[in-house]
């Protein structure tokens, strides 16, 4: 991790910044990524990967989760988070997405995505719109191949206020992902964003009941199946509280759903996605 300078602003050829947290954050570089950790929070804010479809790599997994030694060890959530319950260490930038170039800088960067702030506590067992979640990269990245196959890809957890917490840590219920690509030869932004819901599907009462169990049985708060929705960017921006810089106006979604409200469609399949401006 150290001497790597992360994501590369200009790795599309147009700029795409690192977002601009609205609370103070700790910017950790890694091979080809890069995560904004919410010290307060112990989890990322945001994830932002750079993606060279023309130059990826298989290598072995190496599943060893492990505590970033630039942060102390408080401010992120580590294995005590997910021991002897049914959480997820869900991987916010994809173990493969940076794992692209040489050999052994794709190696290297396979194994720090394993490191503690690039994970989050998502539903195990979860049903299969977590196989939509995971595709939508892939969908984009095959949309781009005539712009050279890059992406850039931005990943987090909404850390609202209301998060139910557990062992200390706020168990975000919403997740959210904006990617971008270059259009034009390389001479402006696409962009588009999704949301996924883990939600439990209660109503009030039975939440509550549903969180006082959890909270006796030391066990995590109730988490629902997995809604993917697309959304306009400027949404995750509500959301999160991020400046995503140009992303809002590269967004190719708002003038499909002008005439819709929210504005929020939900996937069954990655063939759902809006990839054009009409």
């Amino acid at each position: 991790m150290d001497g790597v300078s992360g994501h590369d602003p200009s790795f599309l050829g147009p700029t795409v910044p690192l977002p601009v947290a609205p609370d103070p954050v700790r910017t950790l570089t890694s091979t080809h990524f890069t995560v904004l950790l919410h010290p307060v929070r112990r989890l990322a804010a945001a994830t932002v990967v750079d993606v060279d479809g023309t130059a990826l790599r298989d290598v072995p997994r190496s599943d060893d989760w492990f505590l970033d030694p630039r942060v102390p060890a408080h401010e992120q959530a580590g294995p005590e988070l997910y021991a002897r319950n049914d959480l997820d260490r869900g991987h916010l930038v994809r173990r493969r997405d940076p794992v692209w170039g040489e050999p052994g800088v794709a190696a290297q960067a396979e194994r720090e995505t394993f490191a503690y702030p690039n994970a989050a506590p998502q539903a195990s067992g979860f049903n299969q719109g977590a196989a939509l979640w995971l595709g939508l990269e892939d969908h984009v990245l095959e949309h781009a191949r005539a712009q050279r196959l890059r992406l850039v890809v931005l990943t987090g957890p909404v850390l609202a206020g209301d998060d139910p917490v557990y062992r200390g840590v706020g168990i975000p219920r919403l997740y959210w992902k904006v990617v971008a690509w270059a259009v034009d030869a390389g001479r402006a932004l696409a962009a588009t964003a999704f949301v996924l819901d883990q939600s439990p599907q209660l109503d009030d009462d039975a939440l509550a009941v549903a969180l006082v169990a959890a909270a006796a049985a030391d066990a995590p708060p109730p988490l629902g199946p997995f809604r993917t929705f697309q959304v306009p960017v400027d949404d995750v921006a509500d959301l999160t509280g991020l400046d995503l810089g140009p992303l809002p106006a590269a967004d190719v979604l708002p003038a499909v759903t002008a005439q819709t409200a929210p504005g929020w469609t939900q996937l069954a399949r990655p063939e759902d996605v809006r990839l054009h401006r009409p």
